[in-house]
């Protein structure tokens, strides 16, 4: 009794060394992180993935503490090649790299501790961090730049079609009155981003169906582009017939919370199409 005693107490005294450990090396990446979150408005979703994760955990309490505890060995090669990526992260200068490495660390340490059952339990908490860690700089590129001009070439389809004379070059956008040019800024990445996330959140808490939150996710993407390029025509529209200063300021930061409720209004009808669509198949497989 007195040596199980101990051996309990070694193993608590390890994990919280451990744990100290790895806090303390990742303590500038877990800042650095935090503090993009904080300056870069197309990640300042990065706030609420940690929350969704462990909101997921919570879930799953039950589960987890039914499983007994089976380490596996094939943590310590894991964890060990999370911090090989953090030397080449920080080497490098590869942000991406070395934040990654902290969630992959966190993989090693749960399979290490509590095996391969306890990981595919938290496996879906454990993909939902990566969505906290922004784009390397070689992929954010890739995509900024195509979102620019999907954006506004699809603003530009769409004041056409409500009879507003326009002409495009690239990511400019002509009118009769004003000139806009749709920058970085308004590609569409950070509501892409949220609206990725919010998909995420929304699927996991409101649908039991793997196949529907895949759908939910996947629609996001268009969901948002559709809503940004909406959002450039009405930033378009307010400064022809309303003034420059109208397409700017508030009124461009107000437009952009009634796109976004309406993004979610649109995410959420698709929810209940599949849901009448599941609940028909399901009565004409009973039939």
């Amino acid at each position: 009794m007195r040596l199980g005693k101990n051996l309990s107490s070694s193993n608590l005294a390890l994990t919280t060394v451990l744990i100290a450990t790895v806090a303390l090396l990742y303590f500038p990446v877990t800042s650095g992180l935090v503090q993009q979150w904080l300056q870069d408005p197309d990640y300042s979703h990065g706030f609420l993935v940690p929350i969704l994760a462990l909101w997921i955990l919570w879930q799953q309490r039950r589960r987890l503490a039914e499983m007994p505890p089976a380490p596996s060995w094939w943590g310590f090669p894991i964890t060990l090649f999370a911090m090989l990526l953090l030397v080449v992260g920080s080497l490098g200068a590869e942000n991406y790299i070395s934040r990654a490495s902290l969630l992959i660390v966190i993989a090693g340490l749960i399979i290490n501790f509590g095996g391969w059952p306890y990981f595919r339990v938290t496996f879906f908490a454990w993909l939902v961090l990566f969505l906290m860690i922004p784009f390397p700089a070689i992929i954010a590129n890739r995509i900024v730049l195509p979102l620019q001009f999907l954006s506004s070439g699809l603003a530009t389809g769409f004041m056409d079609l409500c009879g507003i004379p326009v002409y495009r070059e690239g990511n400019i956008i002509f009118l009769p009155s004003i000139t806009l040019e749709v920058a970085e800024a308004c590609s569409g990445i950070r509501s892409l981003m949220a609206m990725i996330t919010i998909a995420v959140a929304y699927g996991y808490l409101l649908e039991s169906k793997p196949w529907k939150r895949v759908v939910l996710v996947i629609s996001a993407v268009p969901i948002a582009v559709v809503a940004n390029s909406l959002r450039v025509m009405a930033s378009g529209v307010l400064g022809q017939y309303w003034g420059r200063d109208k397409a700017e300021g508030f009124y461009h930061l107000f437009s952009g919370l009634v796109i976004f409720c309406f993004s979610f209004l649109l995410l959420w009808i698709l929810h209940t199409v599949l849901r009448k669509f599941g609940t028909k198949q399901h009565a004409e497989s009973l039939a």
